[in-house]
């Protein structure tokens, strides 16, 4: 099986020379860019979106295996919508907020992602909109690259909510990595 490539991020100005592609192998390795300058293919600060699906999992093991020595950043936001409800105009309708149950899943969330973090890695835990609240952290951190774990949703869910992965690829300055869960093979007959 071949593993994906990894893309440079360009400027924007010439999208011939922005089409630079690394084998992951060479990811960490000096690669010469468009017009023979050297240039590193690899991202130094990571921010890395974690819901603590298999999908947010799966993308940090990636993100540890395929950037090593990149300074990582581990983001959760404890969505403040959990006493919402989606509308039917593809919105949400916020019901009254009971602090009870923020703090209590703010201590569980927090709880989490300090299990997960390793060495020098760090962690920032928000309240509010995962998208919005990611996107102004990796801004206010200065991160070079946003990575999520994408997960399907069902058709409806999609609808009414959206995928937040496909709000932050519309909504980030900076490079947004989706990482989805490898398929199981399907059994032969």
């Amino acid at each position: 099986m071949t593993d994906p490539l990894i893309f440079k991020a360009g400027t924007g100005a010439d999208p011939a020379e922005d089409a630079v592609q690394t084998e992951p192998e060479q990811a960490g390795a000096e690669q010469t860019g468009p017009g023979g300058s050297s240039s590193s293919s690899s991202f130094r600060r990571i921010a890395v979106g974690i819901d603590f699906s298999p999908a947010s999992d799966y993308a940090l093991e990636l993100v540890r295996t395929r950037f090593p020595g990149a300074q990582l950043r581990l983001l959760h936001v404890t969505d403040a919508r959990v006493t919402a409800t989606p509308d039917l105009m593809g919105g949400l309708t916020p019901a009254s907020l009971d602090p009870t149950l923020l703090h209590t899943l703010e201590d569980a969330d927090a709880d989490r992602l300090a299990r997960l973090v390793q060495g020098d890695e760090e962690t920032e835990l928000l309240v509010g909109d995962p998208v919005t609240g990611i996107l102004e952290a990796a801004a206010r951190w200065g991160a070079e690259l946003i990575v999520v774990g994408t997960h399907s949703k069902g058709a409806i869910e999609h609808f009414f909510v959206g995928s937040s992965a496909e709000k932050l690829v519309a909504r980030s300055p900076v490079p947004v990595l989706t990482v989805r869960l490898p398929r199981e093979p399907s059994p032969r007959r």
